[in-house]
């Protein structure tokens, strides 16, 4: 009877959630605050990282950002202040409630590292160093990724690894690092940003395709593992976008008809959808919302229905054009080098 009982409340659960979430797309969640919170954003370079520094900074979060690019990583640091000078020199603006919108009592203030999310020990040495030097992450971006650009066969075995490490590994070792502080406090934000990649694969990069969709279970499976624990005030983000036009996969080419219905996103769209996301606490944002569509697809479908449909929209070879630019400009440097 205890079941059957169970099962009746399960139901009602499971009915009330799609009513919440359909209550979502007509009435637009408040954002939360993240002012004077530090918020950690590997990656933090170029760009979507760089995108993510900015927005954070104009929401007067304090940053800390982390690239394996020490140059590209300061003359983000750089940006973030120039916002920073512009939020301090701003008057307090008025709100509706007639309470004033202040900056937060701590001073804002952007710190750069230089750090190899790929390398585990220089992970966990330089979260040492932001936890003396800056304080506890409130806010952890796993934002870093690399692409080799080679077909499986021609694809050297060092490459594959970093693949991994990078995409992969790399969110073990930032999330065990500022997680246990986190716990304690039943408080923070973790956010993974994979890709489409990650749900659904295509030909030409297969240690992309798996680095990420590792990064889709570990974040659901982390997110599954805090349910568990009943840490309701740790939230968990996971960013999938389609084709972002950063240079990541320049020459990458859908079919020709159907590229002016699904062109790569303008970085600035794809990180304002993200950030409405995590600070309104969805779990899950994939851009354009069609992609949810292809994911489920892809899980209904018989393999060879799958084939079919990447066939018809160019998706089974797209990724041969990136693969065959990415060649000719390493036999290029490779000429200039005598090599």
């Amino acid at each position: 009877m205890n079941i059957l009982l169970e099962l009746f409340v399960v139901t009602f659960r499971v009915l009330w959630a799609f009513v919440l979430a359909a209550a979502k797309w007509l009435v637009r969640p408040k954002e939360k605050s993240v002012a004077g919170q530090v918020c950690l954003i590997t990656g933090a370079g170029s760009g979507l990282g760089r995108l993510f520094a900015l927005e954070f900074a104009r929401r007067r979060a304090l940053l800390v950002l982390w690239d394996i690019n020490t140059q590209s990583n300061e003359e983000t640091a750089g940006m973030v202040r120039h916002i920073y000078r512009e939020l301090s020199e701003a008057a307090p603006k008025v709100v509706g409630d007639g309470e004033k919108d202040a900056l937060p009592h701590c001073s804002l203030q952007v710190y750069t590292y230089t750090c190899d999310v790929g390398k585990r020990e220089n992970v966990y040495t330089t979260a040492e160093r932001v936890r003396k030097e800056v304080g506890e992450v409130s806010v952890l971006v796993n934002n870093a990724g690399v692409v080799s650009g080679h077909h499986l066969l021609e694809c050297p075995d060092e490459l594959i690894e970093r693949t991994m490490m990078v995409n992969c590994h790399a969110h073990f070792w930032t999330t065990k690092a500022f997680l246990p502080k986190m716990l304690e406090m039943n408080h923070g934000h973790i956010v993974t940003v994979a890709s489409s990649l990650g749900l659904f694969s295509t030909a030409g990069v297969e240690d992309y395709c798996a680095s990420k969709f590792g990064a889709v279970g570990f974040h659901e499976s982390l997110s599954h593992e805090l349910k568990a624990a009943e840490k309701d005030g740790i939230k968990t983000t996971l960013v999938c976008p389609y084709l972002v036009d950063t240079g990541m996969f320049r020459g990458c080419r859908i079919r020709k008809e159907i590229e002016p219905f699904l062109p790569p996103l303008k970085p600035e769209y794809c990180v304002k959808q993200a950030m409405r996301a995590i600070l309104t606490d969805q779990p899950m944002i994939c851009t354009p919302r069609l992609m949810y569509m292809v994911t489920f697809m892809k899980s209904i479908l018989p393999f060879e229905a799958v084939v079919c449909m990447y066939r018809f929209l160019g998706a089974d070879k797209c990724m041969y054009p990136f693969i065959a630019q990415r060649k000719q400009a390493t036999n290029n440097n490779e000429a200039k080098n005598g090599i």
